[in-house]
């Protein structure tokens, strides 16, 4: 997908009205002084001949720029363009936020985008004005700079939860990316709490944000035993390199997002930090979705009475697409007793802060004994068990950074998965904001609804007119449909709701 990219002008008024709405988008790297900022920096604002725009903090670190101190433009939500690319330089960004060159280096970011090491670095290059490494290392910072300001984590823990090499490497970059020394970034706290694998930290979001709509879809579909879903919390188990962990997601009592984990290792902080700004959809640019859907009258009412809406991604891939297929012709109920009964026999088990859960098999285990806990038509147990053991003998790979057509291609080559199956993951993995599920039950009668055409032809047709951003109008339709809204349901007694003071 291609999103025209905005001129100077543009991005020029926009920093003239000092507009938050752009912060994470693009940097302003002013000549003059040295330095680079967000958009919403609250200093004067400097002469167009004195600035250039970099769609990176890290081009502006290899231009030879320091972040600004008053602003800290690392301190917003990421990029929404890093979801919204499908060419090689989102699927890059995507994959290092991952954590793929601390795991595997350039030569296995290279490797799973298809490239050389030498044309991809040039293909970044010239794209985002910073090579891998650069990306990762500003990438580094910024985890490191949450880590500082946000808890209370030794130095040493932060650097290497951040994924850098050494304390040495640590301080000098913090100091010459931010003109400040890690004791000096920390001086900035703002009082959350971490202790060795432990943090509880703010999560940076752009608003509006619909927190009752995502909070509400993922306790719909939270697998007993893996995941929690509460009014304003979602807590689960997750498997990532250095061993188990667990995380909980939750709104605190002053409507800010907070992510609280217990990791075994903290060197895996930062791609779990990732995977969950993926699953909430942090990232989004809701004006341009809500702007986009509500200048057509039928969308209208959905945008607002839903501002901010988001689209709920993937925590792993491989487990999305089991899930998937699992949830193919049958309920959303069915589908998570199917999948708790699964996990219960085929999960590890794990403890977390709040008692014992278990671990979401993985594809091995389901290859190997999927057969003997699934229950339903034997042609979709087969399907399953394949699509399992593609994944663990790795004929099949699936991951954030694949390219959308491809990832389809793969997927309708399975037996058994058809092309709602294929979307759904390639929405929820990929974060693809341009895909229609015209057969989706729900979001057809989401779509009667709200009196545009549901039948499956004519729905697609007519959805052709919010391109790119069909993700989202599914989304609205789910919403409108008469069997999701308990989805959005919120518990009216204070008391109740699950949120952290």
């Amino acid at each position: 997908m291609t999103i025209a990219p905005m001129t100077f002008d543009e991005r020029y008024r926009a920093i003239d009205a000092r507009d938050a709405r752009f912060d994470g988008q693009f940097v302003t790297a002013v000549h003059s002084t040295g330095i680079y900022c967000r958009p919403s920096c609250p200093a004067r604002t400097p002469k167009a001949a004195n600035v250039t725009f970099y769609p990176t903090s890290a081009a502006a670190h290899e231009a030879g720029f320091r972040a600004c101190k008053r602003c800290l433009p690392e301190a917003t939500p990421g990029s929404p363009q890093w979801n919204l690319r499908g060419d090689v330089a989102g699927r890059a960004m995507r994959l290092i936020a991952d954590g793929v060159i601390d795991r595997e280096g350039v030569p296995g970011l290279a490797r799973r985008l298809g490239y050389s090491e030498r044309h991809l670095t040039r293909l970044l290059a010239a794209e985002l004005g910073a090579g891998p490494l650069a990306l990762a290392r500003a990438h580094r910072a910024h985890t490191a700079r949450t880590l500082l300001v946000d808890t209370e984590l030794p130095m040493a823990d932060v650097a290497f939860a951040a994924g850098f090499g050494s304390i040495r490497q640590f301080n000098d970059t913090m100091t010459e990316v931010f003109a400040l020394s890690p004791t000096e970034l920390r001086a900035r706290r703002r009082g959350g709490t971490a202790t060795a694998g432990r943090i509880d930290l703010v999560l940076p979001v752009r608003e509006p944000f619909d927190s009752v709509g995502l909070f509400g879809w993922m306790r719909a579909h939270a697998i007993p035993g893996v995941e929690v879903g509460e009014t304003a919390s979602f807590a689960r188990t997750i498997r990532l390199d250095g061993g188990p962990a667990w995380f909980e997601v939750r709104q605190d009592a002053a409507g800010r997002m907070r992510l609280r984990a217990d990791l075994a290792s903290l060197r895996d902080l930062a791609p779990l930090l990732s995977r969950v700004r993926r699953l909430f959809d942090l990232d989004a640019d809701p004006a341009a979705v809500d702007a986009a859907l509500a200048a057509h009258p039928e969308l209208r009412p959905l945008v607002a009475r839903v501002p901010g809406v988001r689209l709920p991604a993937a925590i792993d891939a491989d487990e999305m697409l089991i899930r998937a297929m699992i949830g193919q012709q049958i309920s959303v109920a069915s589908a998570r007793t199917v999948m708790g009964r699964l996990a219960a026999a085929l999960g590890e088990p794990v403890e977390t802060p709040h008692g014992p859960a278990v671990l979401f098999p993985t594809p091995q285990a389901v290859a190997e004994h999927g057969a003997e806990v699934l229950r339903g038509p034997g042609a979709r147990i087969r399907a399953i068990v394949q699509a399992a053991t593609a994944l663990a003998d790795g004929s099949l790979r699936l991951g954030p950074g694949d390219d959308t057509h491809e990832q389809r291609a793969a997927l309708l080559a399975l037996p058994g998965i058809g092309p709602w199956t294929a979307d759904y993951v390639r929405m929820r993995v990929l974060g693809d904001p341009d895909v229609l599920l015209p057969g989706d039950v729900a979001a057809r009668a989401g779509a009667a609804a709200a009196g545009i055409p549901s039948d499956a032809k004519n729905l697609t047709a007519w959805s052709a007119r919010v391109a790119p951003w069909r993700s989202y109008l599914m989304a609205h339709l789910w919403y409108a449909a008469p069997v999701t809204q308990a989805w959005r349901a919120v518990d009216l007694d204070p008391s109740s709701r699950k949120a952290a003071s």
